[in-house]
């Protein structure tokens, strides 16, 4: 089984490590019995499913969830149980792929136009009366 990220992008389930390890918050006393958070975790470095490109622009996006041996670490414990929380963390993997998957747009350089120079200075000068008008009397 595949986690389908985009239509091009999918992460074979041997890619990824799941450990599950007791969650806080909500959870009544199963909160200190039951191991329901998940700790989800892909090696973004090694990975042959993600194209380079699309590696590099999620180790810039993942921050601090990225280790220094470029292992992505999600730990969902939003839910009470288990499934939903590996589900959730799962979700959250495909989405931060997907997101690093859309090229940026590349900037074009553009002029100001010659109307935007103008209310430019003329605040400049409104702004230097303002401060002249500021300093000491003059005699």
């Amino acid at each position: 089984m595949t986690l389908v990220c985009t239509p091009e992008i999918a992460i074979p389930e041997a890619e990824l490590i799941e450990t599950f390890v007791r969650a806080s918050g909500p959870g009544g006393q199963n909160v200190n019995k039951l191991s329901t958070a998940v700790q989800l975790r892909f090696d973004v470095r090694r990975s042959s499913s993600l194209p380079n490109a699309v590696a590099i622009r999620l180790m810039r996006l993942a921050g601090r969830r990225l280790t220094d041996d470029g292992v992505l670490v999600l730990v969902a414990q939003r839910f009470r149980t288990q499934e939903r929380n590996r589900a959730d963390a799962r979700e959250r993997l495909a989405a931060l792929v997907a997101e690093a998957a859309v090229p940026p747009t590349p900037r074009r350089a553009t002029r100001p136009t010659l109307a935007s120079k103008k209310r430019r200075l003329e605040e400049k000068t409104k702004r230097g009366a303002t401060k002249r008008l500021r300093g000491a009397p003059m005699d």
